[in-house]
């Protein structure tokens, strides 16, 4: 497996400028995205994730992104595609087309609504583990799914040779240590909560996958580069520029903050997938103080 560690940007679908179910993808901008990405040293890429708008996407439109991002990256950047649904079949069905297309690795949120136990998250898992011979990521975000995978289950998870760490987005940094002495050494830990990534590092996390990162991509690697090589008041110094930033980015439901604040950069144009809005005009001005606090 390739080294994955670091700012991983969770990658926003560019989309062409509208609001509606069907707002098309813009593929030229995507492939601008990813050369951004790769000049300021942003060292991964979701695609399809969240902050993709994966709950708005076709499946042929899911894997048409992760075929075009393997492309545009061309072997340069490390690309991780989500590939997690609350069915696991489909789950299965993702990740395989995924591997073929050539990704490093797979991102699986914990199955969304259909509120599991943690024995059917431990099978859901170990049986796309066992289905998929690719590296992969299990991610934890409650706040989004209605369903925690807790620590325990992470640890039964993190004997399966090719589930290889874990996103915890949970904010919660008394997991770091919780899972790191439950979990084989060599098994990754990734924050995915930019207000508390840079303490998640600290604490002994490998890196971020990150919102933040779409805008800020070389102060999040910067970041990310202190906070891993116990550098930590270089990082703190980093963090403290970017944290009104990790802030202001979830005024409402990500991505629309993001993706308001990308096209003010003139990296995207204004569009959106219903039933996400573009960003309410009242939040207009926080963001672009917290755009000019992190000096972007």
């Amino acid at each position: 497996m390739v080294s994955i560690q670091g700012s991983i940007v969770a990658i926003v679908t560019p989309m062409k400028s509208g609001c509606g179910p069907e707002t098309e993808i813009d593929f030229s901008r995507l492939a601008k995205l990813v050369e951004f990405h790769v000049s300021n040293q942003t060292d991964g890429i979701v695609v399809a994730g969240t902050t993709g708008e994966s709950a708005t996407l076709t499946e042929l439109e899911h894997c048409d992104l992760i075929s075009r991002v393997v492309k545009f990256a061309n072997g340069r950047i490390p690309v991780i595609a989500g590939t997690g649904a609350n069915s696991t079949h489909e789950a299965i069905r993702l990740t395989s087309f995924a591997k073929d297309a050539g990704v490093d690795a797979c991102l699986l949120v914990t199955p969304y609504y259909n509120k599991p136990t943690q024995e059917g998250l431990y099978l859901h898992h170990k049986l796309i583990a066992e289905e998929v011979a690719v590296p992969q990521i299990l991610y934890n975000v409650p706040s989004r799914t209605a369903c925690d995978m807790l620590p325990e289950t992470i640890s039964r998870l993190s004997s399966i040779s090719n589930i290889v760490g874990v996103k915890e987005a949970t904010g919660d940094l008394s997991r770091v240590a919780s899972i790191k002495a439950r979990c084989r050494k060599d098994f990754l830990l990734f924050s995915g909560d930019d207000e508390t990534a840079c303490d998640f590092m600290l604490e002994g996390g490998d890196g971020v996958i990150s919102v933040t990162a779409n805008v800020a991509p070389k102060k999040m690697h910067d970041l990310c580069v202190s906070a891993t090589s116990d550098q930590g008041s270089a990082a703190k110094d980093i963090d403290e520029q970017l944290n009104t930033l990790h802030k202001n980015l979830f005024l409402e439901a990500n991505p629309i903050a993001v993706k308001w604040a990308l096209s003010e950069m003139g990296l995207v144009e204004q569009g959106i997938r219903l039933p996400l809005t573009w960003l309410s005009s009242a939040y207009h001005d926080l963001v672009r103080d917290a755009l000019r606090q992190a000096k972007i």
